[in-house]
This record gives C-alpha cells, sequence and structure tokens, in this order.
C-alpha cells in the first residue's frame, strides 16, 4: 500500500479547476464572457438529453463526439482545458497515460507529437507528447469524454538553452508549479503516489500538477446515471441537523421538484397550540449527468428563538404539498442524553435499515453522528438520493451530525454536494470552507466534528487546541473519518498535529471510520496505552457497512477487535459515567465499556 498524504493549494479544487456540473446551479454568464469548458459540456449534455434516447446515451464513444460537436465547441474543449502564458518560446512535454483507451481528439491537430519518452510512477505508465509554442499564451484541451482518472498532466521547458521561463497562470489561476524528477507529485489529491522513472532529458522541467477530478469534466461516454429516488412535487428528504447551540435552534433542509421554487416549515410545541410558520430559502442543485432528475430544488429553514429542552412538531411544505407531521425535542440544559454513531454506511441498503432500526431501538437518541464515508462516490447525487432513501425519516426526528469521509470529497474535488445536502455550524476555523471542520455542545458534553480530508491537519491544529482550552464540558469528543491508531495505514500529519492535542486537554472519545471493521483501542496517551487509573483518550473505528478485513490480526494496543460489518454505537451521558455500547443491527451486544469521571482521573471498565 502507497502512503497518502495530502497536499493542499488553500481552497478547493473544484473551484481552482471549474468543476461545477454537480454543484449549485449558477445563473447564465453574459454572452460576451469567455466560453468554458464547463458551459460548454452544460449546453452539449442538454442537447444529448433532447436528441438521445437512454441507449443512445449509453452507446456515446469518441466518434458519436466528433459528429455531434459543432466547430465552436471543438475549440473550445480543445484550448480552455488547461490555459497559461509563457515569456520566451517552449516546448511543452505532456503526459499522458497509456492505459487510456482513446487519445484526447485534440492532440495531434494540436501540434502534438509523440515521442518515444516515457514517465513511470507505481500505478501508471505516461507516453510523453510533446509541442513547441511560442511565447504568449498556450491553450490545451480536455483530458477526453471518458473518465479516466490519471489524467494527463505536462511540464514546460525553453526553446533555447539559457533563457529564463516565466510561467503566468490563467486556468488555474492558482496552478502549483513545481519541478518535474523523480520522487515528485504529479496528483494533488494524492502527493504520495510520485513518480519513480523519469527520463533524464524532461528533469528540472517545470511540472504544471493537477487533480485526478479533472477526468469528470468532459465526461459523457459511460456518465449517465438514474436515481432510485427522483424528487417530486411532494416534500422529502427531510433532514435535520444541529446548530451551534441546539438548546435554543434547530435546522431543517428537504427537497422537491425544480418546478417548486417556495416553500415554508410550519411548527408548534406538543403542548401548544399556536403554529409558527417560517419561510425557506431556495437553491436548485444539479448532477448534470443525473438524466431522470438532473435539477431539485432544495430548502433551508433555521429555526431559532426555541425553548430549551421542548418537543416540537413540524410539517415542511409547499401550496401543493405537504410532508407529514414529524417531530423533535431540543437540548435540555441538564440531566442525561444519549446518541448514536456509526462508521462508514456508504449509502448501502442494508446500513439505512441499521440506522432505522437503531433509532427504532432507541428513539430517544438525541442525535446520530456519521463518521465519513455516508456515500460511495460524493459527486453523485443518486448516492445521496440512496442514503436519504434507505435510512427513509430517521433523521426527520434525528439530527444527522457527520464528517466527510475521503468519498464524499474525492479526487481532490471536495465536498460540494455534501456541503449543498447538509448544513452545519459555520464555527470552524478562519480561513477555510465552513461547515465541514465545525464544533457545537450538547449539555455536558464538547463535540469537535473535524474534516481530514478536504483542508490540512497541521492549518486545523490552533483551532483544535482552542476548542479544547475554553471549554468547560466534562465530556469531550473528536469526530474524523481517518483513524490514527490502526495497522492498516499511517496517518503521520494527524498524528503529529492532532493526537498530541487529545492528550493535553484530555479527550474522552474519538471516533473514526475509513477501516471496514471494528477497533476499540485501550486508553491511549503518548501513542501507549495510558495505564490503570491515568486518563487517556479511547480510539474507536467502527464500520456501518459491510466489512472488508475478515479474521484480522488484533492491533497491539486494541482492547476489542470485530471484523463483521452493520455495526453502530449508542452512546448514554449521565453526568460523569458514559456508557459506550456497540451493537448490530439484530440489537446484539458485541462490545461495552463504560467511563466514570473523577477528580484527577477517569476510569476506565470493559464489559
Amino acid at each position: 500500500m502507497i502512503p497518502v498524504t495530502r497536499r493542499w493549494l488553500g481552497k478547493p479544487m473544484a473551484a481552482l479547476f471549474g468543476i461545477a456540473g454537480w454543484m449549485w446551479m449558477s445563473c447564465s454568464s453574459p454572452s460576451s464572457a469567455p466560453r468554458t469548458v464547463d458551459s460548454v459540456m452544460d449546453g452539449v449534455v442538454t442537447r444529448l438529453y433532447a436528441e438521445l434516447d437512454e441507449q443512445q446515451l449509453d452507446a456515446i464513444d469518441d466518434a458519436f463526439m466528433a459528429q455531434f460537436l459543432t466547430g465552436d465547441e471543438k475549440e473550445t474543449l480543445a484550448t480552455a482545458y488547461w490555459q497559461f502564458e509563457v515569456n520566451v518560446p517552449v516546448v511543452v512535454s505532456l503526459m499522458r497515460d497509456t492505459a487510456q483507451r482513446h487519445v484526447p481528439f485534440w492532440l495531434e491537430s494540436g501540434g502534438f507529437t509523440k515521442t518515444d519518452l516515457v514517465v513511470k510512477n507505481a500505478l501508471s505508465t505516461y507516453e510523453v507528447w510533446q509541442a513547441s509554442f511560442p511565447s504568449g499564451k498556450v491553450g490545451l484541451g480536455i483530458n477526453g469524454f471518458d473518465r479516466h482518472r490519471p489524467v494527463y498532466w505536462i511540464a514546460v521547458a525553453p526553446q533555447q538553452v539559457g533563457d529564463q521561463l516565466t510561467i503566468t497562470p490563467r486556468f488555474p489561476q492558482d496552478q502549483y508549479i513545481g519541478i518535474l524528477d523523480t520522487g515528485a507529485f504529479t496528483y494533488h489529491d494524492w502527493d504520495g503516489l510520485v513518480l519513480d522513472d523519469v527520463p533524464e532529458s524532461l528533469r528540472g522541467q517545470a511540472l504544471l500538477t493537477t487533480i485526478r477530478g479533472r477526468a469528470r469534466e468532459a465526461h459523457v461516454i459511460g456518465a449517465f446515471r438514474t436515481t432510485e429516488f427522483p424528487s417530486s412535487a411532494a416534500p422529502d428528504q427531510v433532514t435535520l441537523t444541529l446548530p451551534a447551540d441546539p438548546e435554543t435552534g434547530m435546522t431543517v433542509q428537504w427537497r422537491t421538484a425544480p418546478t417548486i421554487s417556495h416553500a415554508w416549515i410550519k411548527y408548534w410545541t406538543a403542548d401548544g397550540t399556536d403554529t409558527l410558520t417560517a419561510q425557506a430559502d431556495h437553491a436548485i442543485l444539479e448532477d448534470r449527468q443525473l438524466r431522470n432528475d438532473r435539477y431539485t430544488s432544495r430548502f433551508l429553514a433555521q429555526l431559532e428563538n426555541l425553548s430549551p429542552g421542548t418537543r416540537y412538531h413540524y410539517v415542511v411544505g409547499h401550496d401543493g404539498a405537504a410532508s407529514d407531521t414529524l417531530a423533535f425535542t431540543t437540548a435540555s440544559q441538564d440531566g442525561p442524553f444519549s446518541f448514536l454513531w456509526a462508521g462508514d454506511v456508504h449509502n448501502d441498503p442494508k446500513s439505512g435499515e441499521l440506522l432505522r432500526a437503531a433509532s427504532g431501538r432507541f428513539p430517544e437518541s438525541a442525535f446520530c453522528i456519521l463518521a465519513g464515508d455516508l456515500v460511495n462516490t460524493g459527486l453523485y447525487r443518486n448516492d445521496w438520493d440512496g442514503l436519504f432513501g434507505y435510512t427513509d425519516k430517521a433523521f426527520g426526528g434525528m439530527p444527522l451530525m457527520a464528517v466527510p469521509g475521503n468519498h464524499d470529497s474525492q479526487d481532490g474535488l471536495g465536498a460540494s454536494m455534501y456541503r449543498a445536502l447538509l448544513q452545519y455550524p459555520h464555527n470552524g476555523p478562519a480561513g477555510l470552507e465552513p461547515g465541514l471542520t465545525y464544533a457545537f455542545n450538547y449539555r455536558n458534553a464538547l463535540f469537535l466534528m473535524i474534516d481530514a480530508v478536504s483542508f490540512p491537519a497541521a492549518d486545523q491544529a490552533q483551532w483544535i487546541a482552542e476548542q479544547l482550552a475554553n471549554t468547560d464540558a466534562v465530556w469531550k469528543f473528536v469526530v474524523f473519518h481517518f483513524p490514527p491508531y490502526t495497522d492498516q495505514e499511517p496517518y503521520r500529519d494527524i498524528e503529529d498535529a492532532w493526537v498530541p492535542l487529545f492528550d493535553e486537554y484530555g479527550v474522552d472519545v474519538v471516533m473514526n471510520g475509513h477501516f471496514h471493521y471494528y477497533l476499540r483501542t485501550e486508553p491511549m496517551r503518548g501513542g501507549r496505552p495510558a495505564g490503570f487509573g491515568k486518563h487517556g483518550t479511547t480510539y474507536i473505528m467502527s464500520i456501518g457497512t459491510r466489512n472488508k478485513n475478515e479474521n484480522g490480526a488484533p492491533e497491539a494496543h486494541a482492547a476489542k477487535r470485530v471484523d463483521q460489518g452493520y455495526l453502530y454505537q449508542h452512546v448514554h451521558v449521565d453526568g460523569t459515567r458514559l456508557l459506550h455500547t456497540t451493537l448490530d443491527a439484530a440489537g446484539n451486544v458485541l462490545d461495552s465499556f463504560e467511563l466514570q469521571k473523577r477528580p484527577n482521573r477517569q476510569r476506565h471498565t470493559a464489559n
């Protein structure tokens, strides 16, 4: 296994590379604005839907696209995918994965010639194509109409030895420029995958890196999908999430067909007679390749000034339809509470059954935490439709609190669909995209919800330290996707930046997912078990879908390992006592332990 580290540029990769086909639909730009790959493909897909049936859509190939595209569309797709300016004449070397079936349509007509050179990393062999350009603007075309993830990348060198080359990026504007040599990375979303064979003649050239997600920008071959749960005029996918203060607020989100543009929420106390009404915010969400439900309307209502510890009933709807009556309870200021949590669920139908069973078995649960990988492909709205469809109305009465996993935020493109569907507090680290890393308090507990996929660990360390240093919470929980204590794969950045803070500030439980088995560590401190009577952090990795690690050997620091899948956890907090129980869908208890807070120490009891 290649160790995976993560490198970031400072803003979401989707924004850097202009990939927006599945993001919030923007208003059309003026006709005088430059045509982009995204705008061209948006129009191309619209024409494809209008002119082809389902079988024809599934039969699209490169030959068809060569006939279907207009001359103007081909020009944009051949020049607007990658643009920069050079101050001297240059040779551009384009490294194309030999496993890609078809050469991009524009490559030879754009002046590129295939050479005998090859470049290699551990997974791919790249053939080298070269073309000469005068000083000025260089425009390169799409990777192809397929979705070949090892997309091409380039190197640039002056034609004349001794010329001082200056490269001015135009698109993407924040282009990272490195040096081509062995050990260099080419994909920001996998910078642990480095080059191990570079011809001498190419070494030292300016290396323009990319992300694997760029394979999706012109994807039409085998691209079109359907959703099992298309939208309609009736509101569905009603989902609660907690605001930063769950005593006085609640966030409600739902969807309808795109023809609905105005909606409301009506709510009232269980023992009251007055009904309050609030108008919902509206946005259109697009998944361009979703042929039976390309657009949907999304609605968001943030309820405020609620009474603590109060049961509310509510209905969402519009003039033509309304949801069933649902209910939630705001947090009280004291008293015991419980919550559910699970690791990866991957929009699995059986995971949906699991979560429904959990909410039915423990209806008093204040919320449910999912520790990442909510879906298989975070860019596909049909996967999210499956998550909400299979869980039915579970999250309409029990708030869903989550963090992104690597499947929710894929290929360097960020978690745009995740953010469009789930609204979380905007109280995370300054300068980072809001709603992905955040904090909330629930009674006597602090919950730090951390995005370990989209942002560097070091950039979030100060925020974590501040949250932990400035809380008087009795219990401190931290949730993120990648587990720091397993024998599977090291996450040195997390171990170095976060684990010492968990030790210093006395974090009680860290909840993770990612590897598909259950693991509970001994209470850990300083990278080893803390020992009897000493405070330590218990790290738990769990799995809400099928397992992939049968008959694994327990790690040295493991207190409990379970290789079967489809598990969830019930956590009951009563003052200074915590009971953590792991169950399967049938309600069988597979693991449990108790923590009891005492002055200057924490007592740990396992069952």
